[in-house]
């Protein structure tokens, strides 16, 4: 087999009500009746955007309006090695129709309704079910009362991520709060994760963040159903991608007021951090919600806001 990589564009086209197509592979082709995510090979002299629109074309009729590049997947087939260039198809005009001989199937991130998935596409799913924005807590800044009052207003809103970050707080303070955040959470069907709390979250049922220098310490994941972690560089993010974390926090993309001498990494520098990419990345630092669209054009999941996910206005 070639050492070379072959380019593949794939979409998750996402309709309103959550729910994302797939297509199975027709009959006469590796893994025939296996599925996956729309989309093909990027042919010579193109881009990865470029080949997703003609390959939706091609194979389902539809013309893409709107598309954010994501998170990039390098899987060892028998046959290839292939580097899928993931987007998430969230605008098209037509109605999606197989052309190819597959068949189509819509289904959702926690209960895929098909199977078997191509290996490539399997880990796709649980960063799908990852929302966009991602809250970190704010107690020492807020009061616990005023915090958890803010909290409860943005979970009864859709608010469907939570980081518990509180450095200051005395380890059975800490543990007191994050038994009733995480009973305000589950209550209300949303994520929550403590920042290096490894024993405490096993024991709540929640998940865990990684800050930067417990990363570095790791030679495995932690045996957890969500883990994520704090990333400044490209070495932090690749080793987050070596041990097959959930996400990364990368950080500062913009100067923040808690350290006002300090340049952030910038949305050109933040865009190419990313390039190659294999798990969802939220950007963080100095960030408001008005820069979430910028954050995806660019190939981010996502923004993680802390102070500017309490304000009230």
């Amino acid at each position: 087999m070639s050492e070379a990589r072959v380019h593949v564009a794939a979409a998750v086209i996402e309709a309103a009500d959550g729910r994302f197509l797939m297509a199975s592979r027709p009959a006469g082709k590796v893994y025939a009746g296996w599925w996956e995510f729309p989309g093909g090979k990027v042919e010579a002299g193109e881009t990865p955007r470029q080949a997703l629109d003609r390959e939706l074309q091609e194979e389902l009729g539809i013309r893409v309006t709107e598309a954010w590049p994501w998170l990039h997947r390098s899987y060892v087939y028998p046959h290839a090695h292939v580097l899928l260039h993931f987007f998430r198809v969230t605008g098209w005009a037509g109605e999606p129709h197989p052309h190819e001989g597959q068949s189509l199937a819509w289904t959702r991130a926690g209960q895929p309704e098909v199977a078997p998935i191509l290996p490539a596409n399997g880990p796709i799913l649980k960063g799908l079910s990852l929302p966009l924005e991602y809250a970190i807590s704010d107690v020492a800044g807020l009061g616990e009362a005023a915090f958890l009052e803010r909290l409860v207003a943005r979970l009864d809103a859709g608010l469907g991520m939570v980081q518990l970050r509180e450095k200051e707080l005395p380890g059975r303070d800490y543990a007191r709060l994050a038994g009733r955040v995480a009973e305000l959470c589950r209550s209300r069907g949303a994520r929550l994760l403590l920042n290096g709390h490894a024993d405490l979250a096993r024991d709540l049922g929640v998940g865990l963040h990684l800050p930067s220098a417990a990363l570095a310490r790791l030679n495995a994941r932690p045996d957890l159903e969500w883990v994520g972690a704090s990333c400044h560089d490209a070495v932090e993010l690749a080793r987050a991608g070596e041990l097959e974390l959930d996400y990364a926090l990368l950080s500062p993309v913009l100067p923040t007021a808690s350290h006002p001498g300090a340049g952030g990494l910038g949305w050109e520098r933040f865009a190419a951090l990313l390039a190659e990419c294999s798990l969802p990345v939220y950007g963080l630092g100095g960030l408001t919600r008005a820069d979430l669209r910028t954050a995806r054009a660019l190939g981010g999941h996502g923004i993680a806001l802390k102070s500017a996910a309490w304000r009230t206005s």
